[in-house]
C-alpha cells in the first residue's frame, strides 16, 4: 500500500497530520523519548488511521456500487 495519506480520495475526510515540533522544542539532552521520537510515533499512528479510513471508504464505495 504505497498511497500517500496526505492525498485523500475525493470524498474522504482525513484527520489533520500531527504538528512537527520546532527545532527549539528539543533540548538536545538526549531525552528518551525526545519530542521528535514522539512526533514520529504520532505520525505513524496518523498514517495508519488515514489508511484505515481510506480503506473503509473504499470498501463502502464498493459495497454501494
Amino acid at each position: 500500500m504505497s498511497t500517500d495519506p496526505s492525498q485523500p480520495a475525493a470524498s474522504v475526510k482525513l484527520p489533520p497530520a500531527p504538528r512537527e515540533p520546532d527545532l527549539d522544542e528539543c533540548c538536545g539532552s538526549g531525552c528518551d523519548p525526545c519530542v521528535f521520537d514522539l512526533y514520529e510515533q504520532r505520525l505513524e499512528r496518523w498514517r495508519e488511521r488515514c489508511e484505515a479510513i481510506r480503506l473503509a471508504a473504499q470498501k463502502d464505495g464498493e459495497s454501494s456500487s
